[in-house]
């Protein structure tokens, strides 16, 4: 069977064990496990380790997945005794359930720590990862590594495929990514279209979801906030969050000289989304979001010295945009570190807020987005629950 081949009703009911280290990859997981149900007629059961929304789709977790979230190098020497706990914990519950196929979905330095011990014990499992490390921006080394315990991944880029590919890594398929199946939500109506050049305008501030990333640049961000204001004239601020950090960012946005909107729903951020003039976001997947939106950027990070520090010797590309990296040219001006000023970013945003070369460009660029993402085409997790489903039938015969 191909990838893009319609199912029938499987010989035997499909046990699938997915795990998913982060609210990102849970989300991803219950879209999987619903397109799985869909696709197998219900011949599937699930069991493995995920959040809210897999819960809601009937995966009952092996234990909380709230500990889990990593990011940078400095956040791993602490969490490693646990990590390695439950790496291990997870296998064994793999092992012993012996299903059909495992589905790690991203953090991959928990996930891919699983797949490795469950390939050495029982090499019948097949074994699928959801989503692609990031091998194209640094340590590329790992994507041969990888052959040895993934059977096939599934990307969220469409660049991705062919970097596997050069690098020797496994079978790699472009399904596409979830922003895919939100198109409508964060694309303005005509109504919502005008507002966007109404006055004041609109500017979406998207500090991160993380604590360290809040405090590195929420002050930053402010004081590109005030910069703008004395040299735009009035604004209507939207700060979206997340719930863990709605309280913070609302104690610390009180000393702001202009008052932010904090939004917290999905609902009210993709409501945002589609009236906002312009963004100031923290680089990362919200820059891809901003881009389907059609919402012209400016990106910027803050990390730890010492983040800084390896991340000059490791990273690869010539971007950190997710947005530029997907179109293939640095369209949304990004500010790193010591660039990371409010002077920089209040000089790159105040020309999104008119009528410029400088907007014009990014949303040129943003309205090819739907023919190099495949926007409108077979739903990402149909796609990737025939290829699930394709790893699966195939380690049968050896079970």
């Amino acid at each position: 069977m191909t990838a893009s081949a319609q199912p029938g009703p499987p010989a035997e009911t499909i046990d699938v064990f997915l795990v998913a280290g982060e609210e990102s990859g849970d989300r991803l997981g219950a879209a999987l496990m619903r397109a799985l149900r869909e696709r197998t007629f219900g011949h599937v059961t699930f069991s493995g380790v995920g959040g809210r929304e897999m819960a809601a789709e009937g995966v009952t977790s092996l234990y909380s997945i709230d500990d889990l979230p990593i990011i940078g190098f400095s956040a791993i020497p602490r969490r490693i005794p646990k990590i390695l706990r439950l790496m291990r914990f997870t296998a064994k519950a793999v092992v012993a359930k012996r299903p059909h196929v495992l589905v790690v979905i991203d953090s991959p330095g928990f996930t891919r720590g699983i797949a490795r011990r469950v390939r050495a014990a029982d090499p019948t499992i097949a074994i699928v990862e959801y989503v692609s490390p990031s091998v194209w921006a640094w340590r590329p080394g790992r994507a041969r590594v990888m052959r040895a315990y993934i059977d096939h991944i599934l990307a969220l880029l469409p660049f991705e495929p062919e970097v596997h590919r050069r690098l020797g890594g496994p079978p790699c398929t472009f399904v596409g990514h979830p922003l895919a199946g939100e198109v409508r939500e964060l694309r303005p109506n005509a109504q919502e279209a005008l507002r966007r050049l109404t006055a004041p305008p609109v500017l979406l501030v998207l500090p991160g979801s993380r604590v360290g990333e809040v405090e590195r640049l929420l002050g930053v961000f402010a004081d590109t906030v005030a910069l703008l204001r004395d040299r735009a004239g009035p604004l209507e601020v939207v700060v979206p969050t997340v719930p863990h950090l709605a309280e913070p960012i609302r104690t610390a946005t009180k000393r702001w000289p202009l008052q932010p909107r904090i939004v917290v729903e999905t609902a009210e951020k993709q409501a945002a989304f589609r009236i906002a003039r312009a963004a100031l976001a923290k680089s990362g997947t919200v820059t891809l979001e901003l881009a389907v939106a059609g919402v012209p950027t400016v990106g910027a990070y803050r990390v730890s010295w010492l983040e800084a520090v390896v991340g000059r010797r490791l990273v690869k590309v010539s971007s950190v945009i997710l947005a530029n990296l997907v179109l293939g040219e640095n369209v949304v001006p990004e500010f790193i570190q010591e660039a990371c000023t409010s002077e920089n970013l209040a000089a790159a945003v105040l020309p999104l807020l008119a009528d410029t070369p400088q907007r014009r460009r990014q949303i040129e660029a943003f309205s090819r987005l739907d023919a190099i993402m495949e926007i409108g085409s077979k739903a990402p997790a149909i796609r990737a629950a025939d290829i699930v489903l394709d790893a699966a039938r195939r380690a049968m015969p050896s079970r």
